[in-house]
């Protein structure tokens, strides 16, 4: 019922009215204080209300902020001193789906095993229904994105540093923000309020996301780096659906992959002796940044919430994902995308972001993908397979084996009947062969288990 972020699906398919009242129950049974959000997807009311009448069902007092990011609300959780959260999203998916990612008071996602009791207790109908008498109350509270935005402000002046005077830290800053359309309007009013000249595009919330696509991938985002490149920026931000999710265009106007911004943030965050926390898909080019500068990477299994569940050690400064999401753990474990943006502003403010990135490797990495609908039975083979062959192999998340040359990741997809390949190491050629070895091994895992 979860994927690596949530619950999530076509509406009307897999996700429909009667799915959020079964959250709403689940949760509720659970839960007696829960703050409840929504992103501007056109069906998000329809489930909102059903998610309500769930939660409400079982006795919980339901706390509803309305429209607002992800991590708004994540945050609102401890501000109201309620149990859990409940944001109705499918994040960077596309206009006709939707879900619902589900969070704890410190901020963080529901971890596995907390999200598998939701399931086993929708699965089985175990809910605790209330007598006419004992229905949840509802309130709104319409102060969420202030409080948001006041904790990014109170962030930012924290973070400013003696180039950067605390009180307009980014006062010679030009940011070009992209919000997708989406719920992420809260980093235009932080970064304004820090001293920014701000402009915008799509900045008017619509579920339909008729100015991109929600997800922002480098060809999504063409606009922001044009953009940014005509009114000579600073730096261009942009967000998907709910804002966890916060990825850069330089002044030069280049996209900034994943990895490269997560080696930045690490190494401006963490001292020698420190950690950062990363799934197991990170490039090898961010360990190598890292390095130079005493940090260590720990790897988790893909997903937010395993970052997100790492991050909690006291010795992991910051988590992230090359897909967008970054944890900085002393201000909240969920992803925060204007946090993370505001963070990324400040660094733009003293140095350029492309003169920051030119010691930032990239290396060559290449993906494939092998369908079959044994998924299971194939990653047990391939798991035997790998580490017969390899000596030093990870299968925290699929199978991952560090090799002379780099490193390859066998992995079953989530949501789809595949298994995913990726290889990466420090010279193109060398790439090629891995990518073709570790396709080798699959191939070979599924005629084993089609001679058995």
């Amino acid at each position: 019922m979860f994927g690596t972020s949530g619950i999530r699906g076509r509406v009307g398919e897999t996700v429909t009215a009667a799915t959020a009242l079964d959250v709403g129950r689940a949760v509720g049974t659970e839960a007696s204080r829960v703050v409840v959000g929504r992103d501007a997807r056109t069906t998000g009311e329809t489930l909102r209300d059903a998610l309500i009448a769930g939660l409400r069902e079982t006795g919980a007092d339901v706390i509803d902020v309305g429209r607002a990011a992800t991590p708004t609300v994540a945050r609102a959780i401890a501000a109201r001193s309620a149990d859990a959260g409940v944001v109705v999203t499918a994040s960077h998916n596309p206009a006709p789906d939707n879900g619902f990612k589900l969070w704890t008071p410190s901020g963080q996602a529901y971890p596995p095993a907390r999200q598998e009791g939701v399931a086993d207790r929708i699965r089985d109908e175990r809910y605790d229904l209330t007598p006419w008498d004992g229905q949840g109350s509802l309130e709104r509270w319409s102060g969420a994105t202030d409080h948001h935005r006041n904790a990014l402000v109170d962030a930012g002046k924290r973070a400013a540093t003696d180039e950067l005077p605390e009180s307009d830290p980014l006062d010679a800053c030009s940011i070009v923000v992209d919000v997708g359309n989406g719920t992420g309007g809260v980093t235009v009013d932080a970064l304004r309020a820090l001293g920014a000249h701000v402009e915008t595009l799509g900045a008017r919330p619509d579920g339909r996301f008729p100015a991109r696509p929600s997800e922002p991938t480098p060809e999504n985002c063409e606009t922001l780096a044009a953009t940014v490149r005509a009114v000579d920026a600073d730096l261009g931000i942009a967000h998907d659906g709910d804002a966890d999710r916060m990825v850069a265009v330089t002044d030069a106007g280049a996209f900034v992959p994943g990895d490269q911004l997560l080696a930045l943030f690490g190494r401006a965050v963490a001292s020698a002796g420190d950690r950062v926390a990363a799934p197991v898909n990170t490039s090898l080019a961010v360990a190598d940044a890292l390095e130079a500068h005493g940090v260590n990477l720990v790897y988790t299994p893909v997903g937010d919430v395993h970052v997100a569940d790492r991050a909690t050690a006291p010795d992991v400064v910051i988590g992230g994902e090359p897909s967008g999401a970054w944890i900085f753990p002393t201000e909240t474990l969920c992803p925060d995308g204007p946090l993370a943006a505001v963070r990324l502003a400040l660094l733009a403010a003293t140095t350029p972001l492309s003169t920051r990135l030119t010691d930032i490797e990239q290396y060559p990495i290449r993906r494939s993908s092998i369908e079959t609908n044994r998924k299971d039975e194939t990653m047990t083979a391939v798991r035997s397979l790998v580490t017969d062959a390899f000596t030093d192999v990870s299968t925290l998340d699929g199978v991952r084996a560090e090799t002379d040359d780099g490193w390859f990741l066998l992995r079953a997809s989530g949501t789809q009947p595949l298994i995913r390949v990726t290889a990466e190491t420090r010279d193109e050629t060398a790439a090629d062969r891995l990518l073709e070895r570790a396709t080798s091994l699959v191939e070979q895992a599924l005629v084993s288990i089609d001679d058995s």
